[in-house]
């Protein structure tokens, strides 16, 4: 009988840690705030007005869901590099961001379902003629670094001969691509399209598409129940057309079929 007690002691000594810790659902819904990591510095998902107030698509999201959810919005600054780590660290609650959906980044957060799209290309002077990877032979890229474009251009850049040239924030890599700093990029058509906005004597254009990824909300990994809110709320308002008006809003064009059935 006193080994049975023991026993039964010892296990709820184990499982009281998990019983006693509350979830970050439970975290925003008590504080009625939820700190969400948005990059602020990259037009047309994140940037900021001639007031100085954030805009954006990725800032048009986070607004919405804060809404629909009747809680106050905190943006949390970050970067490519540092959107997993905001999460990771519990600086920010989620994230959106840009943030595409990859294997090597599901290892080490959760993703909801996907709310946008978006389409990685090589960008460069409209004067370089640039079809495919062979013609990036003896170039330099200039890439973000942490970002989808980073990583997969690094596991074949040795094969064709380019070498990369690394930048910490997309803010500046687009400096340094209308600056002159760089010729050639890889990150958003959007983003190549703002860079030829930025200095037309330059003229920045995409060249070829690396790949089209699925925009995801990220969420840190043991959080089931934040999870599925989000993605119930991504749900919804695909299906009423929310998500897709701020992406066309932004993007000029609509979100894929398949995405708002």
């Amino acid at each position: 009988m006193q080994r049975r007690m023991l026993l039964i002691s010892t296990g709820m000594l184990a499982l009281a840690p998990f019983a006693a810790r509350a979830d970050v659902l439970d975290d925003v819904t008590k504080a009625k705030k939820i700190r969400i990591a948005t990059d602020l510095a990259l037009p047309p998902a994140g940037m900021v007005d001639d007031k100085m107030q954030p805009t954006g698509a990725d800032v048009e999201v986070a607004q919405l869901l804060a809404k629909d959810w009747g809680v106050e919005l905190e943006f949390v600054q970050t970067t490519g590099a540092t959107r997993i780590p905001n999460l990771q660290t519990g600086k920010a609650d989620i994230c959106i961001s840009t943030l595409s959906v990859t294997p090597e980044r599901a290892q080490v957060i959760d993703f909801s379902k996907a709310y946008a799209v978006l389409q990685s290309v090589i960008g460069a002077k409209k004067d370089l003629a640039l079809k495919d990877y062979a013609d990036l032979k003896g170039r330099a890229v200039a890439v973000t670094r942490g970002t989808t474009q980073d990583t997969m251009l690094s596991a074949i850049a040795a094969e064709h001969g380019f070498r990369m040239q690394r930048y910490e924030d997309d803010a500046t890599l687009l400096t340094a691509a209308v600056t002159g700093q760089a010729d050639i990029v890889a990150t958003s058509a959007s983003q190549v399209i703002q860079m030829g906005l930025k200095n037309p004597a330059r003229g920045f254009e995409p060249k070829f598409v690396i790949t089209n990824f699925d925009l995801a909300v990220g969420v840190k990994k043991g959080e089931p129940r934040l999870l599925a809110k989000v993605n119930e709320w991504i749900t919804v308002n695909l299906k009423n057309g929310e998500l897709n008006a701020i992406f066309k809003k932004y993007y000029g064009f609509d979100l894929p079929a398949e995405m708002r059935s």
